[in-house]
């Protein structure tokens, strides 16, 4: 297959183009290098095989349109996105341009070069804003939800909150209605808290890789609000594994959404996520304190029905396999690592 990936030197898009190479696709990887570490996995992704490297950013239509124009792609995965909420509100301006105009920038040259292939779109959790409709009660490690219910579905009205709410949103119902509207074979994953290899992760976003990268460089890890919060998580792997599915069955998913994440089965608490690490690294783990964050739900936990039913996916690596895999990576790589964050402090 022709296969384009946004955001392709990524944390995601890179293990995407990586799944693809190996498999013998011929890879477009689309990336403006705007993020650290972005470089590295670009530089590691040549050494696994040939594609075509397309620095372009998304915000600008004319380069975009220009990609499409150039040729037909049978997979689009569009990863390219600013993902951290604190800098969404620090800067709503640019997180609008790149995640919602953007995103319409794409949809748009998909439909003026007359785009037949699946679009897979990378959302978020983020677009059920604070899910304030469902109760949660504390526990001694964790925050649970109050009555019978034990899940998020996709039936769980829209409420962005937060500015990275809004943009990813919009492109999610963007994403959604251009399948109705122009017949775009469009699906949207809506995922939770992705971990794994070559995720270069900061305190504001990627916190399951933030947290082992900061023990293991002797960083300073704050848990924000009382670390009760709860979030499925998703190991890469599984994470590909949806899209591959969601391409496989592309004539009867389009135009769908799913939630995409580890569901019940793979929960963790920032309380009990701190206590794998100590078991990982046999030794205490410092944490300093602070205000709970704009837009943090307390807990959020995907219901993965959905996308077992019609896509007959569901996540094969538990969290502390994941989180092992993990740390494993960051162990090997300290010192690129270091030299990401040293780079980042400048």
């Amino acid at each position: 297959m022709k296969v384009l990936i946004t955001g392709g030197a990524g944390f995601i898009g890179c293990n995407a183009a990586a799944r693809a190479l190996e498999r013998g696709d011929e890879v477009a990887v689309l990336d403006d290098l705007s993020r650290r570490g972005s470089e590295l996995n670009l530089e590691w992704l040549k050494t696994l095989g040939s594609f075509a490297f397309l620095p372009v950013d998304v915000r600008d239509y004319k380069e975009v349109r220009a990609v499409f124009a150039g040729g037909r792609f049978d997979v689009v995965l569009h990863l390219a996105a600013q993902v951290a909420v604190t800098t969404s509100v620090a800067d709503p301006r640019t997180d609008f341009e790149i995640n919602a105009l953007g995103t319409f920038n794409l949809l748009e040259a998909a439909r003026e070069s007359g785009h037949r292939g699946a679009l897979i779109f990378s959302s978020t959790n983020k677009v059920y804003g604070n899910l304030d409709d469902m109760p949660v009660e504390p526990a001694e490690t964790r925050y649970r939800f109050a009555g019978s219910r034990t899940a998020v579905s996709e039936a769980q009205p829209l409420d962005f909150h937060s500015p990275y709410g809004c943009s990813k949103g919009a492109a999610d119902q963007y994403v959604r209605d251009y399948a109705r509207m122009y017949g775009l074979k469009t699906v949207v994953m809506r995922q939770s808290c992705i971990y794994g290899p070559r995720q270069f992760g900061i305190e504001d976003q990627g916190w399951v890789a933030w947290f082992i990268i900061a023990l293991l460089t002797g960083r300073r890890i704050t848990v924000f609000g009382d670390g009760r919060q709860v979030r499925d998580v998703l190991f890469m792997d599984d994470l590909l594994d949806s899209f591959d599915a969601a391409v496989r069955r592309i004539d009867r998913c389009a135009g769908k959404m799913f939630n995409v994440g580890g569901g019940p089965g793979n929960t963790v608490s920032l309380r009990e996520f701190l206590k794998i690490l100590e078991e990982l690294s046999g030794r205490s783990v410092p944490v300093s304190s602070s205000d709970w964050r704009p837009g943090d739900q307390k807990i959020y936990v995907s219901d993965i029905a959905r996308a077992r039913d019609e896509l007959d996916w569901a996540p094969r690596v538990g969290v502390r396999e994941g989180v092992a895999r993990l740390y494993r990576w960051v162990e090997e790589n300290l010192e690129s690592i270091r030299g990401v964050l040293d780079s980042r402090d400048r």
